[in-house]
């Protein structure tokens, strides 16, 4: 495994991180999803198998993880899985996201699974839930897909609030997905938040057919 410093913002991470999108709830867009868990889909069997999966990816060097507020349990997998493979903090680099509340309730057959919702007020629920499971390991925290329509980055209290969370430590970022991921990045770059650039990484959506971002 490669290993690179993350821009500016001092840490070290694998250069292939692990997502837990797919781990974290028993529905996801993944093509064979459902054939990969087949009929185990109740909490503890994803629980067991996105331990399995976690271990695998230490094993192979992996030392970046990514989950989200949206990911159903996964903030909770890894917080369980941290606890008992006793990785104190700095022995991984944690990043996870919000904006997005998960709405499927389990069911793999809901008509909408994930609902955005860029608010201070989500904000402030959605960080005070992340750091309930994952303090002392997260180190990256991200506006899970700011978009130009979402009006999340034009957001004054949002933003402040990013500021606050930055001062207090944390890597500021955020995710771009859509037609206009070059752009959003683009504005993002330029936000300063008492004289500092406020966001210190982009997850950005890798496209063979669009490569803008």
């Amino acid at each position: 495994m490669q290993y690179r410093s993350l821009g500016t913002t001092g840490l070290t991470v694998s250069a292939v991180g692990l997502g837990l999108a797919a781990l974290g709830r028993p529905g996801y867009i993944n093509v064979g999803h459902g054939d990969d868990l087949g009929d185990r889909t109740d909490p503890s069997a994803l629980e067991a198998h996105t331990h399995a999966v976690l271990d695998a990816a230490a094993s192979a060097g992996i030392t970046y993880f990514d989950a989200a507020r949206s990911y159903g349990r996964a903030e909770e997998f890894l917080a369980t899985w941290l606890d008992a493979r006793r990785r104190q903090p700095g022995e991984t680099v944690v990043g996870s996201k919000w904006g997005y509340v998960y709405t499927a309730d389990w069911k793999t057959d809901a008509k909408v699974h994930e609902v955005k919702i860029h608010t201070r007020e989500n904000l402030d629920r959605q960080y005070a839930e992340s750091t309930g499971l994952l303090d002392g390991h997260l180190r990256v925290y991200q506006i899970h897909s700011a978009t130009h329509k979402s009006g999340v980055l034009e957001d004054d209290a949002v933003l402040t609030r990013l500021g606050e969370l930055r001062d207090a430590g944390l890597v500021i970022g955020l995710t771009a997905s859509g037609p206009d991921q070059a752009d959003t990045i683009q504005r993002a770059l330029a936000i300063e938040i008492e004289g500092r650039r406020l966001f210190g990484s982009v997850q950005a959506t890798w496209n063979l057919l669009e490569t803008s971002a």
